[in-house]
């Protein structure tokens, strides 16, 4: 490339401080070195911000603990680089995953490049790709994807200035805040690239978001996934798409939307 962009690494964290030092060691341990590594102390009690002070990267106090999708939000607020990508704290990514990433973006001038991904909590939704493709169409980049199914955003690194035309942010308050975020912008980007190089590791942590099981817990998790549910019925409605292996006819929609 004649010149490596800058890519915008937001990383949140409450309360995550067994998990900040590893993390951050993984991002110093990249081959791809101009990037913005951007940790939102999202209201921590413990000792998270402190240590990831002790890296250079740029920390960010949240005034409370807001929940992972105000974090991000304002990790894109104060991010500087021409890309982004939204890592959690507790996973990892292989030594080229961003200069894989990089050179298929600026080679394809695509809007976002997916990466492939290993997934500990649920082994079946593992997803390598064996080549580089370039994807245009709807139907394509869903079927290619996954996202309807599989929203999880740290796939993914996003033109900031795509995110920013299409007024693209988390929706705050939600424990399942990936689809409703990752669904539209797949479906508008004009162009993505799949980048087999780049692998993304999502581990399996006691007490994660996807692991937690008290009552309560548990109770807000269903609450929000038919929330997701009702939105990829109401999204594909309005924009006349089918996504795979996801129902999405009208009684489909309406059946989501009363009676679940």
């Amino acid at each position: 490339m004649a010149k490596d962009p800058l890519i915008s690494v937001v990383i949140p964290v409450y309360n995550g401080e067994m998990y900040v030092k590893p993390c951050l060691e993984n991002l110093m341990a990249q081959t791809y070195k101009n990037l913005e590594i951007i940790v939102i102390d999202d209201g921590s009690t413990d000792r998270s911000g402190e240590i990831a002070s002790t890296f250079p990267v740029e920390v960010v106090q949240m005034p409370q603990n807001s929940g992972l999708s105000a974090a991000r939000n304002k990790g894109m607020e104060v991010a500087k680089g021409s890309y982004i990508h939204f890592m959690d704290v507790d996973d990892a990514i292989n030594a080229d995953f961003y200069k894989a990433l990089a050179e298929a973006i600026m080679a394809t001038q695509a809007d976002i490049a997916v990466s492939g991904m290993i997934n500990e909590i649920k082994p079946h939704r593992t997803m390598l790709f064996q080549e580089q493709r370039v994807l245009s169409s709807i139907q394509e980049k869903l079927k290619a994807t996954n996202v309807g199914k599989w929203g999880y955003v740290w796939r993914y690194v996003f033109r900031i200035d795509f995110l920013k035309a299409h007024h693209l942010r988390f929706e705050e308050g939600r424990l399942i805040e990936d689809l409703p975020f990752s669904l539209p912008a797949v479906v508008f980007a004009d162009k993505l690239v799949l980048v087999p190089e780049a692998v993304y590791t999502y581990m399996l942590r006691e007490n994660s978001i996807m692991t937690k099981k008290d009552k309560a817990h548990r109770k807000r998790r269903r609450k929000d996934l038919q929330y997701v549910k009702a939105f990829r019925q109401e999204f594909a409605r309005k924009h006349k798409i089918k996504i795979p292996g996801v129902p999405t006819g009208r009684l489909s929609y309406y059946y989501v939307k009363w009676f679940t």
